[in-house]
């Protein structure tokens, strides 16, 4: 008796999570908008390249790993994961995201052409490809068409919210994209200083790669050193930067706090602050998406926004736009003390109702 109740149970859960997928199917749109097809060629290259750097980067963690217990880690390693990690985190934070994809800044040409090779050396991607997937988001986030967000698994359960999470944070780079760059960035498709860094985005790709072990064979004359400083320096470094970044996608959309009034999931995250400088205040970023601050509250550590500040001081950075405090307090969810700028910001403000810098 027991048993037949049991499989009664059983069958309703599973006709009732069919009924949810179904209506989950329906509700999808057939193609999101400003997207083309990709061959059946184009994705089976995608998803070697995304393994490689999904993989590759593991394997080296790993055998870094095996090497600490019998040897360590010299302060050489140390210094090439550190300085090699600031370098394309900074690249990817404030040149790929705020200035390219969200103009929240301007600087000169030489600057512009150092931010996007120092970010196309985190083998994310060219800076025109990454700021027009990253648009896209802000304009369908988490809804149809997003292309990383973790709440549109056809799923239900636990097992849906960990299909979400892993489809947001690593899984999406195994499907097809599609994003259409000439309708999401035309301005950056235009722009010759990206376009002649996106030509040479295989040569970025490699030198990230081989930099670390050429320095550190330079310094010491060894080549265990070129070895360990492959493995600290590159592949260890590139696990991190990789899996910080992508954890903006699925951690900070479903886990944190919301201080503010958003369309979508997007959340602040305190713990990941200082290793993803600033990008963790995602709801703060999704509320004011052409901030150059992220951090917007005191306490709210912001190392990208320290280093677009160090600019703007230094007369490099200009036309940086900022929130004002009446547009904050408007979009709190439970307003309690007007918020305060920086000393000595002179912020351009952003409307207080804008979501993302456009397509175009």
């Amino acid at each position: 008796m027991e048993r037949t109740k049991d499989r009664a149970a059983a069958q309703r859960t599973a006709a009732l999570e069919t009924i949810e997928q179904r209506a989950l199917r329906q509700e999808r749109p057939a193609t999101p908008k400003w997207c083309h097809p990709v061959s059946d060629r184009e994705l089976r290259f995608q998803r070697r390249m995304s393994l490689l750097v999904t993989i590759a980067p593991l394997v080296g963690v790993g055998l870094a790993i095996a090497w600490l217990w019998g040897h360590g880690v010299g302060g050489l390693d140390v210094a090439l994961l550190g300085g090699f990690y600031v370098l394309t985190i900074m690249g990817v934070t404030v040149g790929f995201h705020r200035l390219f994809t969200h103009r929240s800044f301007e600087v000169p040409k030489g600057i512009r052409a150092f931010l996007a090779i120092a970010g196309t050396m985190a083998v994310e991607g060219g800076p025109i490809e990454w700021s027009a997937t990253h648009r896209r988001h802000h304009a369908y986030a988490d809804e149809y068409g997003d292309p990383h967000s973790p709440h549109l698994v056809e799923r239900s359960g636990l097992l849906g919210v960990a299909r979400g999470l892993w489809h947001a944070h690593m899984g999406w780079l195994f499907e097809a994209n599609g994003t259409d760059s000439a309708r999401w960035a035309p301005d950056l498709r235009s722009d010759p200083v990206l376009v002649a860094v996106d030509r040479m985005a295989p040569v970025w790709v490699v030198a990230s790669f081989v930099a670390p072990p050429i320095i550190a064979f330079a310094v010491t004359r060894s080549w265990a050193a070129a070895l360990t400083g492959f493995l600290w320096g590159s592949l260890v470094r590139m696990f991190l930067m990789h899996h910080v970044t992508w954890s903006i996608n699925s951690i900070c959309h479903f886990f944190g706090r919301r201080p503010f009034r958003t369309r979508d999931e997007s959340r602040n995250n305190w713990p990941l602050c200082l290793i993803s400088f600033g990008e963790s205040w995602h709801n703060n970023h999704h509320a004011f998406p052409t901030s150059a601050r992220h951090g917007l509250f005191r306490g709210q550590l912001d190392p990208a926004w320290r280093f677009i500040r160090t600019l703007q001081q230094l007369r490099i950075a200009r036309n940086v736009r900022l929130p004002d405090a009446a547009a904050i307090a408007a979009r709190r969810i439970r307003p309690s003390r007007p918020a305060r700028a920086i000393k000595g910001e002179t912020p351009t403000p952003e409307p207080a109702g804008s979501r993302t810098s456009g397509p175009g």
